[in-house]
């Protein structure tokens, strides 16, 4: 069991789009995750911090896209996106603070 600190590195942040929107009708919560973070250890983490019982998880990594920085080509940093599927009953209000 992990300490509460290193729960919250694991989980950064809940993104709120039209498409994670649409995620929450079929009960799921849209989470940016640590990009060395696995199924397991994003289970344990929103089971402790939000109190609810995780159906099943599945996870997908946006590559960076190539932008330019101060007229020089950069790349912006990958970003592992957490599809976390909740069982009947369990629920999570993403637009109030933890």
């Amino acid at each position: 069991m992990m300490d509460k600190a290193a729960l919250y590195d694991v989980i950064r942040k809940p993104i709120i789009t039209e498409k994670s929107t649409l995620a929450s009708e079929a009960n799921a919560v849209v989470f940016e995750v640590d990009i060395d973070a696995t199924k397991p250890l994003i289970t344990q983490a929103v089971e402790t911090l939000f109190g609810v019982k995780v159906k099943a998880v599945n996870t997908t990594v946006q590559k960076g896209k190539v932008k330019r920085f101060r007229g020089r080509p950069g790349r912006r940093k990958d970003v592992k996106k957490a599809y976390v599927t909740l069982e009947e009953g369990h629920a999570i209000d993403v637009t109030t603070g933890l």
